[in-house]
């Protein structure tokens, strides 16, 4: 591996590199409610000067499903001011852009398009906040791509089957493929993966000249059995992952020795929570990449608000407090005022290097007061710091580790397991409580008729994408379904047969997760239906329901990265939908298509099934490795 050059010549790409931007966090909020409009500025500016060819975004734009008028109309300027422009854009695309724009009502790319001026495309796929919902499936994003102001890609749809057609972009002799998928489900998509329901197409001619970079926005930390994605599902083909969902910024591309790709966590670019990970340096990047090789910048963000976090644990510090002592609640909060003063002295001295960064920091102190010890006043504490500190309200949070149960006690008793402080992460969803409330409720509250994860999805919707009707339709659906399965089995009109065929038919659909899915789609769509019918009855307009919802390896970031070789031959052969047709577009501004694109805008694919590699699954390696 000889070292490359990347200066800025006509074969090496330059790519702005930034995931979970959250536009619109805490918007209402005196202090922070800027926050993220000025770094997003400070992102695309940095793109601006950088003269990148494009801005790739990992997901999460927005932070709310249904963002204000103000946090729009705030995207929409920044992007006017930094996007638009008569620098020329000089690489081209040669794949079937209506295949890769296939939901927008435009399918080709916004610098193609002939009304308007663009000067720095961006490629975003959609997170977990800004997902598309509501009876027409739009999000956000699709706003920002009706508007010409960027490109949505990576959408999938159905749970049954997942093709990701990559897109192909050139300039000068370096070819990148890019892969996108939007934020589905974690085990939603764990099955699929294991199942082999997710498919790659790769370039069929000359498939081993392709630079791979796969832009992915899911769980990455294991959050439960099957509520992330494993590395090792993703094809060893990949070059380049960036994983958008996980705030932590890691952006150094560390590599999966396994898989032998290598994978850059961007992190944040504001801190949505006040946990161990977000305390990180932000960063975004600048990955350059030339022919197969790649090289990642890091770029540190100077208007960041600093956020600073220690710990203080009350039972290390026997010699300071004795909890007999009936005056030990003052002398810990001395203690702890004396803690945040250090972490404000600090911040202080880590802004007069950098005039652009807020005035007021974040602070968090985490107190565990186990082994007697009582807390104070946290409200009355805080109005010593309501013009110094940006999040007065949360400095100071209280925890206990309660006793573990017993290994001999055989009931279930959840006072004495231990609890962590809601702050280091730990993210409660909303059907996770369903699930865990009817395990533990009472019998005569347990369900009899639907399953715990149907109802923990509709309530979800309910919750996250206000679909109303979501538990209604439902309920309305699986009491229709069991009647027709009571009819065809012609039980006896016996009540407790009745029961045994209702509980034997649950159980059976339980096992069934992919039919489970499918009645849970079936209802959210009877739920959309149903409130398009009630919008026409009363005359106001569709108004799409969209609200809320030790690894080996590190490489040197600013050093030359090899990049994996390709692997994958000895894949069953095939064609993907709709090659044939060229780009869109002339070339104006040396931009659009050249004498070179007619004969390389027909490109041919090959699926490549990804194989779900853990060790219970083999078969889906081809026959030439060992």
């Amino acid at each position: 591996n000889s070292p490359v050059s990347f200066r800025d010549d006509e074969d090496t790409f330059k790519i702005l590199i930034a995931t979970d931007i959250h536009l619109g966090y805490l918007e209402k909020d005196p202090v922070r409610g800027n926050d993220t409009f000025v770094t997003f500025n400070e992102i695309l500016d940095h793109a601006q000067k950088n003269e990148v060819d494009f801005v790739l975004l990992g997901g999460d734009l927005f932070h709310e499903n249904k963002p204000s008028r103000k946090t729009v109309h705030s995207c929409l300027e920044s992007l006017r001011k930094y996007c638009m422009g008569d620098r020329p854009v000089q690489f081209e695309i040669l794949s079937d852009q209506a295949v890769n724009f296939h939901y927008s009502k435009f399918p080709w790319v916004n610098y193609q398009d002939k009304n308007l001026n663009i000067c720095i495309p961006i490629f975003s796929i959609h997170g977990n906040h800004d997902d598309p919902t509501g009876a027409d499936a739009l999000c956000a994003l699709d706003i920002l791509s009706c508007a010409g102001l960027l490109n949505h890609f990576g959408r999938s749809t159905s749970v049954e089957k997942i093709d990701i057609s990559p897109i192909l972009l050139r300039k000068g002799r370096t070819k990148i493929a890019l892969y996108g998928l939007g934020a589905i489900p974690d085990e939603r998509l764990y099955r699929m993966f294991v199942n082999k329901q997710v498919t790659m197409l790769r370039p069929k001619e000359d498939e081993d000249s392709w630079f791979n970079l796969f832009v992915i926005h899911q769980n990455r930390s294991k959050h439960g059995a099957t509520n992330y994605i494993p590395e090792q599902f993703l094809d060893d083909f990949i070059n380049l992952v960036v994983w958008g969902h996980e705030h932590e910024c890691k952006i150094a591309p560390f590599q999966n020795e396994r898989q032998c790709f290598y994978v850059s966590q961007p992190g944040s670019s504001v801190v949505t929570s006040l946990s161990p990970g977000e305390a990180a340096k932000k960063h975004i990047g600048l990955l350059h990449v030339k022919g197969k090789k790649m090289k990642m910048q890091k770029i540190a963000l100077e208007t960041v608000r600093t956020f600073h976090m220690e710990d203080i644990v009350l039972a290390d510090h026997p010699d300071l407090f004795n909890p007999d002592n009936p005056k030990v609640t003052q002398a810990i909060q001395a203690f702890c005022m004396e803690k945040v003063e250090l972490m404000l002295d600090n911040a202080e001295r880590q802004r007069l290097g950098n005039p652009r960064q807020p005035e007021k920091p974040l602070i968090r102190l985490r107190v565990d007061y186990t082994g007697g010890f009582e807390p104070f006043n946290v409200h009355r504490f805080s109005q010593k710091y309501l013009d110094r500190v940006a999040n007065p309200k949360d400095i100071i949070h209280f925890f206990r580790h309660r006793e573990q149960k017993e290994k001999n006690d055989s009931d279930l008793n959840f006072g004495k397991l231990v609890s962590r402080p809601a702050s280091e992460g730990m993210t409660l969803r909303v059907e996770d409580l369903v699930k865990q409330y009817f395990q533990t409720a009472e019998k005569k509250v347990q369900l009899s008729l639907l399953t715990e994860r149907g109802m923990g999805e509709a309530v979800q919707e309910f919750v996250d994408k206000e679909e109303k009707d979501a538990i209604e339709e439902l309920v309305k659906f699986q009491l229709e379904k069991t009647q027709r399965f009571l009819k065809e089995r012609r039980t006896d009109a016996e009540e407790e047969k009745i029961d045994e065929e209702v509980r034997k038919f649950r159980e059976s659909r339980k096992k069934n997760t992919g039919e489970e899915d499918e009645e849970v789609r079936e209802a959210i769509t009877r739920a959309r239906a149903h409130r398009s019918e009630d919008t026409v009855l009363v005359g106001a307009s569709s108004d799409e329901e969209l609200m809320d919802t030790g690894m080996k390896g590190i490489v040197d970031s600013d050093d030359s990265l090899p990049a994996t070789l390709s692997r994958g031959r000895g894949r069953a052969r095939g064609r993907a939908r709709g090659q044939n047709s060229t780009a869109r577009g002339s070339s104006r501004r040396g931009r659009g298509s050249t004498s070179q694109e007619s004969a390389t805008s027909s490109r041919t694919y090959k699926p490549v099934s990804v194989p779900a590699k853990n060790m219970s699954i083999m078969d889906g390696r081809p026959s030439i490795y060992p």
